[in-house]
């Protein structure tokens, strides 16, 4: 996983004024993949906010043409990598797709939405990640159509070893804008944390499983 530290504290920031970072030790988040944590990342809200939204879509962009170059098609994850995705695409002039966690049940039983073609090559857009098993499943479906992935690029990632494990396996780079640490060392420096937050941010993602057993 590989991120710019400046950015990364950039995003931080934006995500913390705009309360899309929520924390509750008392009531601890409960995640799709059974994980509970005491934060929650919800990039969604960026959305909202036009100079958030396109820094975000500029920075993304930046990387794509940086460090990939050409691709042929830019896919969302579905459904927080949709409108992210859409607008990277159409700044970049490229066509957009975005991929269904599992097919539907009905109509053309569809996972991947949108016209691709096998042998493309394609850039994934997710906005965030947490064990990267939705994320990798988007992959799947793309090799599956005969799609060459390039990479994948996350507003935020919270850097969990099961996450890094399972990109490397699954060969696919990872750009993001922003991770969990960077993240709380922002929150530290603008007192967005309590010292008993801190502890137990830190305690969680020392041992995500072990924490969720208290």
């Amino acid at each position: 996983m590989k991120y710019n530290e400046e950015i990364a504290l950039k995003i931080s920031e934006y995500l913390l004024q705009i309360k899309a970072i929520k924390l509750n030790n008392n009531n601890p988040f409960i995640w799709a993949s059974g994980l509970k944590s005491p934060i929650y990342c919800d990039n969604r809200i960026t959305l909202s906010y036009p100079k958030i939204r396109n820094y975000i879509r500029h920075e993304f962009v930046k990387i794509i043409n940086e460090e990939f170059g050409d691709a042929d098609v830019i896919a969302g994850v579905a459904t927080g990598g949709i409108a992210q995705g859409a607008l990277v695409a159409q700044e970049l002039g490229l066509p957009f797709v975005y991929i269904r966690s599992s097919k539907k049940s009905h109509g053309m039983s569809n996972q991947i939405e949108g016209y691709i073609e096998s042998g493309q090559s394609v850039i994934v857009i997710e906005d965030l990640i947490s064990t990267g098993k939705s994320s990798l499943n988007a992959v799947s479906a793309l090799r599956d159509a005969g799609c060459r992935v390039m990479g994948m690029l996350a507003i935020f990632s919270y850097n969990l070893d099961i996450a890094k494990e399972n990109f490397k396996k699954s060969e696919v780079p990872l750009f993001t804008l922003s991770d969990y640490e960077n993240l709380i060392k922002k929150a530290v420096e603008d007192n967005y944390v309590s010292d008993e937050d801190v502890y137990s941010l830190i305690k969680w993602r020392e041992n995500p499983k072990k924490w969720g057993e208290k």
